[in-house]
């Protein structure tokens, strides 16, 4: 079993990195209470096997006291219980933390006892270096912006190799019921034939050996294929460096049908032979 325990200073984007970590398939609890963690833990490795919490992160922080000694005989309990975790620590310069603190106009904890916000943050990063100095891994986030934030925790926690990471779904559609409203990327196929008018093959789809064999016989259907196959092998590297967890390549044609179908799936064998994690689907396939 997997299991990250995120900490670190108010602000500096723990709850975004547990959001992160869940689109990589961790179960994840925000706020939890130290005190609950050597329970939690002992109920996630009960269920491991069940591969439900196969995959465990949780953040505790200052939100639960100032003093981190049970803490840190919870780390000692969990090693007892022979779980590997790691300590993950996130911080950032108290300039970023202050400034996020302003454009978001979220109270810091250490505000609710009397103390302006550049003294919280400095009475936090004080209690927090024994905890730092306890971390498997220190993540800094001042100056990433979102993407390059989650690129770092891909790089520490991703599974598998990168494009594993990343979840691509490949979906046909016809554009006289609209785009996908989740596309990231839209594919406009109208200008292939068009099976529709073959009258042997008017009522069969994209997803027939016919109709492909049809399709694949012109040379634009092949060009295009190959001009797709290396835009996609430029493109889906560049998501995932940037963290991107899912994306979305929407293919059409009229009806979808017949021609945005068969190159659906033609597109999906391409990025499964690539090795990335490739979900094929078929809008409007039974219209």
């Amino acid at each position: 079993m997997e299991f990250i325990i995120i900490s670190g200073m108010s602000g500096a984007g723990k709850s975004s990195a547990a959001a992160f970590l869940e689109d990589l398939g961790f179960y994840c609890v925000d706020n939890m209470p130290v005190a609950l963690i050597s329970s939690f833990a002992g109920l996630c490795m009960a269920g491991a096997g069940t591969g439900k919490y196969s995959r465990v992160a949780l953040v505790t922080d200052i939100r639960g006291g100032q003093t981190f000694d049970e803490l840190f005989q919870v780390l000692e309990d969990l090693r007892e219980m022979n779980l590997s975790y790691q300590l993950l620590f996130i911080e950032a310069a108290d300039e970023d933390i202050i400034r996020r603190y302003k454009e978001t106009r979220h109270n810091h904890p250490l505000a609710r006892q009397g103390y302006p916000l550049p003294v919280a943050v400095k009475l936090e990063r004080l209690a927090l270096e024994p905890v730092r100095r306890r971390a498997d891994h220190i993540l800094n986030s001042t100056g990433l912006n979102l993407s390059k934030f989650r690129g770092e925790l891909l790089r520490m926690f991703g599974m598998g190799s990168p494009s594993e990471t990343m979840v691509v779904s490949v979906t046909s559609f016809g554009f006289k019921y609209g785009i996908p409203i989740d596309a990231d990327l839209v594919f406009d196929v109208r200008f292939l034939p068009n099976p529709y008018y073959i009258a042997e093959l008017k009522e069969c789809t994209g997803l027939e050996e016919a109709v492909r064999s049809f399709l694949f016989g012109y040379r634009q259907t092949t060009e295009f294929l190959r001009h797709l196959e290396e835009l996609f092998s430029f493109l889906l590297p560049q998501y995932v460096e940037e963290g991107k967890s899912s994306l979305v390549i929407a293919i059409g044609c009229t009806g979808g049908h017949h021609r945005s179908v068969a190159i659906a799936h033609a597109v999906t064998e391409v990025l499964r032979q690539k090795g990335y994690h490739v979900e094929e689907s078929h809008r409007d396939i039974s219209r």
